[in-house]
């Protein structure tokens, strides 16, 4: 890590125009070294756009960059890494065929004299104090190919924690953590802090902004939304600063009475967890919602239910009709749909257009002797996205260039269309905005509402008691309890989750 003077960055006026938007219009903002600064907005208020400056793949039209007391006009990548500006980014690109370290200290490999050759053992020696200190269960020596989506985020980390950092720059850092992890993350901030770091936290995890931030900056549409001094941080302050109202006002059940059974399953047994049963049954009209922690077997039992995972036993209904299981093509025909965590990966063909992406369920009821119609197509991506009041300038544009809000009511469309009985919607919020996030929910409630059984698995708890009918507490594989909304409450949830 780094003993370097601390930083001293002001951003002035910031402003950034395309053909088609105005991303930044006059922007702000300042930090000093031993500042954590949280960055907060929805999706699409320009923060991703500030960040592109900061790194120096993208120049300003306007303002003034002043490091250490030097302006310029714009940044180069070199010079922002050469002012010990370092980035984690929100979308990991590890590479593979690498270990840890390899990755680590890409292009800053340590190598032996006086032929050149690639040192590993020094290497390894110098990455594993970083993965002690993240609290890391990997070694330098794991291949990046066996590693989780929270390791590789660990190990984004340890990259930049490698370099001369003088401001760290984390965007989305514990979207892919677990509860220990984010804790273990976040006490490494506080000790970057001590030793002068400077630390812009951007995160749509708002209690983790007021754990760790000493100021907050708002943008709102590509605008100052305004900004909190430490004593002001809440989490319906920061809410009002990012889209001018409060959340709360979105957290409701479905007011529809829960209807018969449309799923149902018996003695199901996961590959995951093959010596333990799950009995559970979601009803037409309502939202169950599926907590517990990280491990605990809920995406397995997701994967499970849509066909992905064989299964090791038991059985599946719907509507009382036993279906094959391990088989996706099955579990669609029977009314079953998985949004799943990762949509980037699982949920969306990134390099397709919006209009493909929305139609891919459907294409048989588009397509005649193989060709698909196109009007057919953009007449119902039209009308998805208007339902759905998905963002996009184009509906022939990669989905890849939408944000995250967007992309995730992309993988709803998808599955709208064929007018699932059973949707399963696994972490339906991770990485989105407050305001994307409302729009799940009312989305959540529609589908209801108007007849479908709804499975929801999520590790917010608020989010988990504001919008279900009842809540299935998972722990090893199994259902611990179900609990009515009398029932809800945090301790409840986590003392079932954890006995």
């Amino acid at each position: 890590m780094s003993t370097a003077i601390p930083i001293s960055l002001e951003l002035a006026g910031i402003t950034k125009v395309y053909p088609s938007a105005v991303a930044l219009n006059r922007v702000s903002l300042g930090i000093r070294g031993g500042e954590v600064l949280g960055l907060i907005g929805e999706n699409g208020a320009g923060k991703s756009t500030l960040m592109k400056v900061l790194g120096g793949t993208i120049a300003p039209d306007e303002g003034r960059i002043v490091i250490d007391g030097v302006e310029r006009s714009q940044l180069t990548p070199a010079v922002a890494l050469g002012h010990g500006i370092a980035f984690v980014h929100q979308e990991l690109n590890p590479f593979s065929n690498l270990d840890v370290a390899g990755n680590v200290l890409l292009g800053r490999e340590l190598r032996r004299r006086p032929f050149g050759f690639i040192d590993q053992a020094a290497m390894i020696e110098r990455v594993r104090p970083l993965l002690e200190m993240l609290g890391a269960r990997f070694s330098p020596s794991t291949p990046a190919s066996e590693l989780s989506l929270a390791d590789q985020q660990l190990m984004e980390i340890a990259k930049a924690l490698s370099t001369n950092v003088r401001l760290l720059i984390l965007d989305e850092p514990t979207s892919s953590l677990t509860l220990a992890e984010t804790q273990r993350l976040l006490d490494v901030v506080r000790r970057l802090r001590a030793e002068g770091v400077a630390i812009l936290f951007i995160t749509h995890r708002l209690a983790e902004v007021e754990a760790v931030a000493d100021r907050v900056v708002g943008l709102r549409d590509g605008c100052n939304a305004g900004e909190l001094p430490k004593a002001d941080i809440t989490r319906d302050a920061m809410v009002r600063l990012m889209i001018g109202r409060d959340l709360k006002q979105f957290y409701s059940a479905p007011e529809t009475e829960a209807g018969p059974v449309v799923l149902r399953t018996k003695a199901l047994r996961t590959q995951a967890y093959p010596d333990v049963a799950v009995d559970i049954e979601v009803r037409r009209g309502e939202i169950l919602g599926v907590a517990g922690l990280v491990g605990a077997g809920r995406t397995e039992l997701a994967r499970a239910l849509f066909g992905i995972d064989p299964v090791r036993g038991g059985q599946v209904e719907v509507d009382g009709k036993r279906i094959e299981t391990g088989s996706a093509p099955a579990a669609i025909a029977a009314g079953i749909c998985l949004v799943p965590e990762d949509r980037k990966s699982e949920g969306l063909f990134l390099d397709f257009s919006l209009a493909q992406n929305i139609v891919m369920p459907s294409l048989a009821s588009i397509a005649q002797a193989g060709f698909v119609d196109r009007k057919a197509e953009t007449a119902i991506a039209e009308d998805f996205r208007a339902r759905l009041s998905i963002r996009a300038h184009r509906l022939d544009r990669p989905v890849a260039e939408l944000s995250g809000g967007n992309q995730q009511k992309a993988v709803l469309a998808k599955w709208l269309g064929l007018k699932p009985r059973l949707i399963i919607l696994d972490e339906p919020t991770r990485g989105i905005d407050v305001g994307a996030k409302a729009e799940v929910y009312r989305l959540m409630r529609d589908l209801a509402e108007a007849g479908a059984a709804v499975l929801m698995i999520s590790s917010d708890m608020e989010e988990v008691m504001g919008v279900s009918t009842r809540v299935a507490v998972m722990r090893r594989g199994t259902i611990s309890r179900i609990l009515s909304r009398a029932e809800m409450s945090e301790e409840a949830i986590l003392r079932l989750a954890v006995e």
